[in-house]
């Protein structure tokens, strides 16, 4: 599997222009204070289809042969929305395997943009029987996964690309890791010259477990609150990060949901669990954060609480 470079991410941010929103960066006085840094976040809530996925899955879509017709693909919720919007506007039909626990307002809008859905079960397991069921029942179909390839790092590696170009020289960039297409495309943004942190929930703690250890981990229980990052680290990605020695930091999911509700509450826009983990790691051990620091806010695919 071909590796990508920062060659790539600048060819894939050409790609995309005028595809994605170059979406906004905020700040916010009081959280630099709680930290004790000057911190700026890159709002891929803001994304369309709410989330950095649109990059990675357009790219992919974009270079595809122009005789394929269908793509397939295994999410949560966040590729899969991508994927079918990318496909929908490139005259493609997608297909989305998606765990039956997966949020529902993500399910929604895998449908509402046109792809069909197919339920499994929550495990990656589960997820990856399914999809070669649907394969084997449409051969004409082509998969493009959610993380673990050079063209969906590629897109998602524009949101840090597009984050320096507006705020200039950053001492670090953070960013929260799954499946690790966006970690993987961030480090080769920062090209060795930038700290690149990633944070992680305690309880989908591969990623951290499988760069400690040298060897990838499988993926654990999908318990966390952070359902963007229940899946397994990709292997390239994992090749990526260990050849750059990225540290990945662990929190709980209670301080993942306070500092949501941080960001709710101070920035005055609505992200997932997902995306506030690194806020999270900031606010535990603010003597680790550099005095610039970015963070990519991944998503805000989440309903409001009830009544």
């Amino acid at each position: 599997m071909k590796t990508p470079d920062l060659a790539d991410v600048v060819a894939a941010a050409e790609r995309l222009s005028g595809r994605i929103h170059r979406t906004s960066v905020m700040s916010s006085n009081s959280l630099n204070e709680a930290v004790g840094a000057e911190l700026f976040f890159k709002c891929e809530n803001f994304q369309r289809t709410g989330s950095f996925k649109l990059r990675g899955a357009m790219n992919a879509i974009l270079q595809l042969p122009r005789h394929v017709s269908t793509v397939v693909t295994h999410s949560s919720g966040n590729h899969g929305a991508a994927l079918a919007l990318a496909a929908k506007e490139c005259g493609k039909s997608a297909m989305v395997v998606v765990p039956i626990g997966a949020r529902p307002e993500k399910r929604l809008a895998i449908e509402r943009l046109g792809a069909e859905v197919v339920d499994c079960g929550e495990n990656l397991e589960d997820r990856e029987v399914v999809l070669l069921r649907v394969m084997t029942s449409h051969p004409e179909a082509v998969f493009v996964p959610p993380y673990d390839h050079a063209e969906i790092i590629a897109g998602q590696g524009t949101a840090a690309l597009e984050l320096l170009e507006e705020v200039g020289d950053l001492d670090q960039l953070w960013v929260p890791v799954g499946g690790g297409g966006l970690a993987a495309g961030t480090t080769i943004v920062a090209n060795g010259q930038i700290d690149v942190i990633c944070a992680e929930p305690e309880l989908a703690r591969d990623a951290h477990d499988s760069l400690a250890m040298g060897d990838l981990q499988p993926a654990m229980p999908p318990h966390t609150v952070a359902d963007g990052l229940r899946t397994a680290l990709g292997k390239l990605n994992f090749e990526i990060l260990r050849r750059n020695k990225v540290a990945v930091v662990l929190v709980d999911d209670e301080a993942i949901v306070r500092a949501m509700g941080l960001i709710w509450n101070r920035l005055k826009i609505v992200v997932e669990p997902s995306a506030a983990v690194c806020l999270a790691a900031m606010l535990l051990d603010p003597q680790r954060v550099a005095k610039r620091a970015g963070i990519i806010l991944t998503g805000g695919n989440i309903s409001p609480p009830g009544p």
